[in-house]
Parts: structure tokens; sequence; C-alpha cells
């Protein structure tokens, strides 16, 4: 038995590829916005301009951006063999673009009053990432 089998018969992590440029860029302050201009697919650029913006108190632009890494994000887990569950580890650095994402949407979405969504992002979260659930918020 391999020490990696899943025990619980469900599926697999998924592990989203590496994608450096964006994270370097972001890390360099460089603004989001650029980086999100020059990295459309980045579910990290778009969470953190959804953080921005909620920060600002732009809480529909929040929502916005937080969709579009979402969505961008979905993508991503799709071509790398998710099944529309399972986990998505935050400990893999590349899953918490994504996992950012999925945050930053419930979190605009309770702020506007969209309880279901905000239900659902939640649920979510917790379900692909019990630590991101608790380490984002």
């Amino acid at each position: 038995m391999s020490i990696h089998e899943n025990l619980l018969g469900g599926p697999p992590p998924t592990h989203l590829p590496d994608d450096p440029e964006p994270r370097e860029l972001l890390a360099a302050d460089t603004a989001p916005a650029d980086v999100a201009a020059k990295y459309p697919t980045s579910s990290l650029a778009w969470a953190q301009l959804a953080d921005e913006a909620f920060e600002g108190g732009r809480v529909v632009e929040s929502y916005a951006y937080a969709r579009t890494g979402y969505h961008r994000g979905l993508d991503a887990l799709r071509r790398a063999g998710w099944k529309g569950h399972g986990p998505v580890p935050f400990e893999h650095e590349p899953n918490r673009g994504f996992l950012r994402a999925l945050h930053a949407l419930a979190r605009a979405a309770q702020a506007i009053g969209e309880q279901e969504e905000y239900e659902r992002c939640s649920t979510f979260l917790r379900d692909s990432s019990p630590t991101a659930a608790e380490t984002l918020g």
C-alpha cells in the first residue's frame, strides 16, 4: 500500500500546475491589475484584485473580481482532472489563487446580502480545503 493512497475512497487531491510568473510579479509589488492583464487566467491576480477592492469598500467590484478568479480557477481545476468535487489542498501553493478567489467570492456575496451564494461558496471552500477555510477566515 502506498503511503499516499486515499483510504477514504474519495477522489484524489487536485494539484494545479505551477504558474510562478504571476505570483512573482505580485510578490514584487506589481499592480494586480497589470498582472491580471498580462496573465488573465491567474486566479491569484484576480483574488488579489478582489481583496484590494473589498478592503477599499468597493464590494461589488470585489465580487466581480472574485467571480472572475473563481471561474478561471474552475477552468484550471477541470484541466487538471478535477471532476467537480474532492480536495484542493491549500498546502499546494498553486491552488491558493483559486481558494482565495472562492473565499473572496463568499465574503463579497455575504456583504451584498446574497446569502445562498455565500453559503454555497463557504461550503465549497470548507469541502475543498479545511486549511484554506481556517486560514482565510
